[in-house]
């Protein structure tokens, strides 16, 4: 109650000063779990509710609940003015409890249950401590760098008790690693550390606060599949490039050192996803030779050679004749792309 009050209502200032006096309570006194004059301690969840039990007998006159700076309850009439303090209907008459529903943080404390016998006060101190469960306050964005970069990733949590940290990763080959730690720092990286990064925070108060921040590495073209093919004269042939890149690759094929376009010439250009095909509708004589698949995105370009030859033709795909392109420097091949597209 502040001065104002006391202006408007000086008898119910009077009486407050006179209850403290009477019982002996230290106003606006900071108290903690471990200062010896408590006598117990009362640990519940933020959320839930606690229940502050007092015993009494049929010698006392007088009774109160009272914290730090406030009287709660002065016998059956109430004094403050939360809603989620109440006074329990204690049914034993050895008992005089209240209750506190939905407790929060600033409900953490000391409390008194005061009492009068024959003119002597004495007194039961408890002291409540608020857990929090751990909650997740501030995580890095999903992030795309470039191959090589260095990373920084970020996760604070905040409850009471103070929560753990442990970082998982996930990566569509599987690998995992665990970090502890709100950061977890990455130099150089590789596409190989690309995916899922996953943030833990625990307290054991409550089921653990889980984040993912999604980490996309780029890097350029790595042809992985480019297979030469035999084909009878008049059969549909089809040969097949893959390549792996962030971001997918765009795709040319070249036959010496002529470029070939879709639906010209017989053959068709068929991209998806990662994997190109160069089909022919009906192979001929003509078709048979030396092809260049080109892959290439916004990080690097790279090709490889594949070779159409009539079926029964020995040949060794392992050593397939250097492409007609290896020659030329990549940036002018970069160029020739682009112009391309225009």
């Amino acid at each position: 109650m502040g001065i104002a009050g006391c202006l408007v209502l000086p008898w119910k200032c009077l009486v407050v000063v006179a209850l403290r006096l009477l019982f002996l309570v230290p106003a606006g006194v900071p108290a903690r779990s471990g200062d010896s004059y408590l006598k117990d301690n009362i640990t519940v969840r933020q959320g839930d509710s606690a229940v502050l039990k007092c015993n009494v007998d049929s010698k006392v006159s007088r009774v109160a609940w009272l914290n730090r700076t406030t009287i709660l309850f002065t016998g059956s009439e109430k004094w403050s003015l939360d809603p989620r303090v109440v006074l329990l209907n204690n049914t034993a008459v050895t008992e005089y409890s209240i209750k506190i529903l939905d407790v929060n943080l600033h409900d953490e404390g000391p409390y008194v249950c005061s009492i009068l016998t024959n003119k002597k006060p004495e007194s039961t101190k408890v002291h409540l401590i608020v857990q929090v469960p751990a909650r997740i306050v501030n995580i890095s964005r999903d992030i795309t760098v470039n191959e090589g970069s260095n990373i920084s990733l970020m996760c604070l949590a905040i409850g009471r008790p103070e929560p753990s940290i442990i970082w998982k990763y996930h990566s569509a080959r599987g690998q995992r690693f665990v970090s502890e730690g709100e950061y977890v720092e990455m130099t150089a990286i590789t596409k190989e550390q690309s995916g899922s990064y996953e943030c833990i925070s625990s307290n054991d108060i409550s089921p653990p606060d889980v984040r993912t921040v999604q980490v996309t590495v780029n890097y350029p073209p790595v042809i992985s599949r480019a297979r030469s093919t035999g084909t009878p004269v008049g059969q549909r042939g089809v040969l097949q490039c893959e390549a792996s890149a962030v971001p997918l690759a765009d795709f040319q094929w070249y036959k010496e050192d002529r470029r070939l376009f879709n639906g010209l010439n017989g053959v068709k250009i068929e991209n998806k996803g990662k994997q190109s095909m160069l089909i022919f509708f009906n192979v001929s004589e003509a078709d048979y030779g030396n092809y260049t698949c080109v892959a290439m995105n916004t990080l690097g370009i790279t090709n490889a050679s594949i070779i159409l030859y009539g079926a029964g033709v020995m040949h060794d795909v392992n050593s397939a004749a250097p492409s007609p392109l290896s020659s030329f420097h990549p940036m002018l091949i970069l160029i020739l792309f682009y112009l391309s597209r225009f």
